[in-house]
C-alpha cells in the first residue's frame, strides 16, 4: 500500500498507516465485503473468489467457489452480504444469467442458487440488506433487494419478502435513456425498509437519486421520485456510485467519472432530509469514490476510491485526505481492492487531533 507521508501526532500517542494491510490469500479484484462485527467478515470478487475471516482479519480464508464443477471459477462476485460466520449470500454481476445470487447457511462449505437473472440484457449492481432500524419502515436485517440495469426502460428489482423468497418488483424506477446504476461498491442503493429504498445513478442523463415509492409520491407513468444530484455526470462513466444513511435524514452520496480518478470535482454531495435535497461538497474528496460510511464510533465519514481515501466531520460539506491506497468497497473497518486488497482501518491514526493534513501524490 502506497501510505501517504504526513501522518504526525497532535496530542495523540497513536499513529501510523490509516489502513493497515491484511493477508488475504488471493490476486483477485475485491469489490465486495460486509463487516458483521469487526471479528466476522466477508470479502469476494473476481474468478469465483469469496473470503472470510473470523478473526478480525488475521487469517482470511477462501471459501468453496459457488458452481465451482460448472462456471463459478468465471463469475465476478461483486457484492456480498452477510449475519454472521456461517451465513452469508454473494450476488455475481454479469451479462444474463451471470447475475446470480447464492446462499450459504454452513460457513461457505457449500452454497445455493437463491436467484438467477432470466433476462438475457440484465446485469446486477447491488444486493442490500437494510443496515439498523429506521423507525417508521417495516423491516430488519433480512430486508433486502437486488437492482438491476434497466431492462424495457425500468431498473431490474428484485425484493426479498421474509419467509417467502425473492420476488420481481415490477413497479421498479423508470430510467431515462443513457441512465444506470454502477456496480463499483455494492453500494449504489440503500435501505431503510421493505421496499423503502434510495437508488444512486449516473450515466449520460446526469448524476440523480431515485426514491421508490413507498417513501416518496412519484410522477405519472413512474411510481419512483426522481432528485436531481450535484455531481458529476453526463457520460457513461460518471454519477453517483455510493450512498449511505447514518440516520433518516442525514446521508451522503460519493462518485465523480471513474476514468478520471484524480478528478475531485462532482465527487460528492450530502443531504439533511432524507435524499429530498442535496448540495454539493463544499471542498469534496480528493478523486473518484466508489463508496462512503458512516461510523458511529469516530463520528465520522470515510470515503474511499482508486486514487485513496478521505474523511468528513462536518457531515460530507469538507473532505480530508487519508490516504492515496487503490481501493474500490468500505465496510468498516474492512476496505477492499485490486489484485486482493485488504486492510483494517487504524482508528488511532485519525482519531480527531492525531492526523495532521497528509501529502497526497499528485
Amino acid at each position: 500500500m502506497a501510505v501517504v507521508a504526513g501522518l504526525a501526532a497532535q496530542g495523540a500517542a497513536q499513529t501510523g498507516p490509516v489502513w493497515q494491510m491484511q493477508e488475504s490469500g488471493t490476486t483477485a479484484g475485491l469489490r465486495g465485503i460486509d463487516s458483521v462485527d469487526s471479528t466476522v467478515a466477508w470479502a469476494s470478487g473476481t474468478g469465483g473468489t469469496v473470503l472470510r475471516t473470523t478473526d478480525g482479519g488475521a487469517h482470511w480464508t477462501r471459501c468453496a467457489t459457488p458452481d465451482a464443477d460448472k462456471d463459478g471459477a468465471t463469475l465476478d462476485f461483486r457484492g456480498v452480504q452477510a449475519w454472521d460466520a456461517q451465513t452469508a449470500i454473494v450476488m455475481a454481476s454479469g451479462p444474463g444469467d451471470k447475475s446470480r445470487l447464492y446462499k450459504t447457511e454452513d460457513g461457505c462449505r457449500t452454497w445455493k442458487l437463491a436467484l438467477a437473472n432470466s433476462e438475457k440484457d440484465g446485469f446486477w449492481d447491488a444486493v442490500v440488506f437494510q443496515h439498523g432500524d429506521f423507525g417508521f419502515a417495516i423491516g430488519d436485517e433480512h430486508t433486502g433487494v437486488v437492482i438491476g440495469d434497466p431492462v424495457k426502460d425500468r431498473f431490474q428489482t428484485f425484493v426479498m419478502i421474509l419467509g417467502h423468497g425473492w420476488f420481481i418488483d415490477d413497479g421498479g424506477c423508470v430510467a431515462q435513456e443513457g441512465q444506470a446504476a454502477f456496480a463499483a461498491s455494492n453500494t449504489s442503493v440503500f435501505i431503510f425498509g421493505s421496499r423503502r429504498y434510495i437508488l444512486g445513478v449516473g450515466g449520460k442523463a446526469g448524476a440523480s437519486v431515485l426514491v421508490s415509492p413507498l417513501l416518496v409520491s412519484g410522477i405519472p407513468n413512474d411510481p419512483c421520485g426522481r432528485v436531481s444530484v450535484p455531481m458529476a455526470g453526463g457520460t457513461e462513466s460518471a454519477g453517483i456510485f455510493s450512498l449511505w444513511f447514518m440516520d433518516r435524514k442525514k446521508g451522503i452520496a460519493v462518485g465523480g467519472d471513474y476514468t478520471k480518478p484524480n478528478d475531485s470535482t462532482g465527487t460528492a454531495a450530502w443531504s439533511s432530509d432524507g435524499g429530498e435535497h442535496w448540495a454539493a461538497a463544499t471542498k469534496p474528496p480528493h478523486g473518484y469514490r466508489s463508496a462512503v460510511q458512516w461510523s458511529g464510533s469516530l463520528k465520522a465519514w470515510i470515503t474511499v476510491g482508486t486514487n485513496g481515501s478521505d474523511i468528513s466531520r462536518d457531515d460530507g460539506k469538507t473532505w480530508q485526505p487519508l490516504d492515496d491506497g487503490n481501493w474500490n468497497a468500505l465496510s468498516l473497518p474492512f476496505v477492499v481492492g485490486p489484485n486482493g486488497r485488504i486492510a483494517r482501518l487504524n482508528p488511532g491514526a485519525i482519531a480527531p487531533g492525531s492526523v495532521s493534513r497528509p501529502a497526497v501524490k499528485p
